[in-house]
């Protein structure tokens, strides 16, 4: 992966990814098939033809995905709620692709994971959330498979332990592979309100983590993993061979 010394990077709100009250669920009877019925806001969930997640293994096409990281050690805070575990940053992170520079605003996790390979999906993702000065919004997956454990993941399961507000540090790239192979494709947000034109990156290789670790991350999470999506007629691009 390539990494690059500093962005001229600007303070961005993840506002356009939450809602004040959450009125929508990946069960107690506001399962994902339902989320257009919950709001008219989230129309797109059902309505639209560019959603995510999707499986990778219907890629179209071979490529080399040229993404630049710029992930260090960096200071966040700890989000919770009802299936949420995230972490928002302090400006300085960001990715560049296809040419533009997207800010990183938040990293957060599902479990399972919603992507998946040639129909396998991974205990859980972690999605690094980016936005650039105009609002476009990219977002770099990575998946986790058990093994040995994750030393940033470390600090999120011991911040998450101690609660909402809870300041954390740790090396972003922890997190990321080493390799350069990435699926890229357009999508939108896995839930509500599934807004399109996303640009979707996402991590061949997978990350471990612990047992322990995944089992901390699924008791706050829960089934958080939105069914996979139609392809239709979107180009999907796979590492080059």
């Amino acid at each position: 992966m390539k990494y690059f010394a500093s962005l001229a990077l600007v303070a961005m709100a993840a506002a356009p990814l939450a809602a004040a009250e959450k009125d929508w669920h990946f069960g107690d009877g506001t399962t994902p098939e339902r989320w257009s019925t919950v709001n008219s806001d989230y129309a797109l969930c059902d309505a639209g033809l560019n959603q995510s997640p999707i499986d990778l293994g219907g890629a179209n096409t071979r490529g080399d995905i040229d993404v630049a990281l710029n992930y260090g050690t960096g200071a966040g805070t700890i989000v919770l709620g009802t299936e949420k575990v995230q972490v928002d940053f302090a400006a300085g992170m960001g990715m560049m692709s296809g040419g533009k520079q997207f800010n990183l605003l938040q990293v957060h996790f599902h479990t399972p994971s919603e992507h998946a390979i040639n129909g396998k999906r991974f205990p859980m993702v972690a999605h690094f959330v980016h936005a650039t000065e105009a609002g476009e919004l990219g977002v770099f997956g990575v998946m986790f498979a058990e093994g040995a454990a994750n030393p940033a993941l470390g600090a999120i399961v011991d911040g998450v332990a101690a609660g909402k507000g809870t300041p954390v540090a740790f090396d972003v790239s922890d997190l990321i592979p080493e390799d350069d192979d990435i699926f890229r494709y357009m999508g939108s947000l896995t839930t509500p309100p599934c807004s399109e034109g996303v640009n979707w990156h996402v991590a061949q290789t997978p990350m471990t983590a612990s047992a322990a670790q995944i089992a901390a991350m699924e008791a706050k999470l829960g089934p958080s993993a939105r069914s996979l999506q139609p392809i239709g007629t979107r180009l999907v691009v796979a590492p080059a061979e």
